[in-house]
């Protein structure tokens, strides 16, 4: 549908064109008007949905920051069964280990979070 006609025109035409062609015509040329009006549904939908959509992309994938949690999971849970092994008091190593950890992710996760805001 051109951007120039509106469904009221479209719809004019289609019932013209019914007039001239005949009942036998009938049905496709409800298809082509339901068509053209779907066409023109999309359009809108998609024109308002661009309008919404944020300018600027996350930095950081989804994607990027599980892998890091399942990396940091795979080589922290084993260091810790390993140090409670190991030491006899692994307390203060281990709180030490895990805090690099979590603030590795928290850096990590958050590195994409500024530019969302502008």
């Amino acid at each position: 549908m051109d951007r120039s006609s509106s469904p009221g025109d479209e719809l004019r035409a289609a019932v013209e064109a019914r007039r001239e062609l005949g009942p036998e015509f009938e049905d496709s040329l409800v298809e082509g008007f339901l068509e053209k009006m779907d066409s023109e549904i999309d359009r809108r939908v998609d024109e308002r949905l661009a309008a919404r959509a944020p300018a600027v992309r996350p930095s950081v994938a989804a994607g990027q920051r599980l892998a890091l949690s399942i990396v940091s999971l795979a080589l922290g849970v084993p260091s810790t069964v390993a140090l409670a092994l190991i030491l006899d008091n692994p307390g203060f190593v281990l709180a030490v280990i895990w805090v690099g950890i979590i603030a590795v992710n928290f850096a990590f996760a958050g590195g994409g979070q500024h530019d969302r805001r502008r």
